[in-house]
C-alpha cells in the first residue's frame, strides 16, 4: 500500500489546479501552492472517514483548494467503497452544494448541518 495517493483535479469548480496527496500517515489529505499547505483532516472509523477539519491558508483560500481537497476525499471513500461523516462544516456545506455526492454521507441529507 503506497504511502500517498494523488488525485488529480476534475475540471469543474475553479481555474486553478491543485494536486491533492493523501497522507494516510496523517490522517489529512494536502496540497500545496507556493509553500503554503493547505488540508483536510479525518478520523478513520470502521467503514468510513470522519472529515473534521478543513485548513486553507489566507492566499489559497477562494481558489478552489479547500474543494479540490474535498473532492479527494469524496473519490477515495467513494473508491474505497468507504461512507462519511462531514463534521467540519467546510465538507458539510460542499455536500449540500452538491447533493449527487451526498450518498456518500453516513446520515440522511436532513442530518448535514
Amino acid at each position: 500500500m503506497p504511502v500517498w495517493t494523488e488525485y488529480p483535479k476534475p475540471q469543474n469548480e475553479t481555474d486553478m489546479e491543485y494536486k491533492v496527496t493523501h497522507r494516510p500517515g496523517r490522517n489529512r489529505f494536502e496540497t500545496e501552492e507556493n509553500g503554503l499547505t493547505a488540508f483536510l483532516e479525518y478520523l478513520p472509523y470502521d467503514g468510513g472517514l470522519d472529515l473534521i477539519h478543513t485548513i486553507v491558508p489566507g492566499p489559497m483560500q477562494g481558489r478552489g483548494a479547500g474543494a479540490a481537497l474535498v473532492r479527494a476525499a469524496l473519490e477515495y471513500a467513494r473508491t474505497h467503497r468507504l461512507k462519511v461523516i462531514p463534521s467540519c462544516p467546510y465538507v458539510a456545506a460542499y455536500l449540500k452544494r452538491h447533493p449527487e455526492e451526498a450518498e456518500l454521507a453516513d446520515m440522511t441529507a436532513d442530518e448535514i448541518r
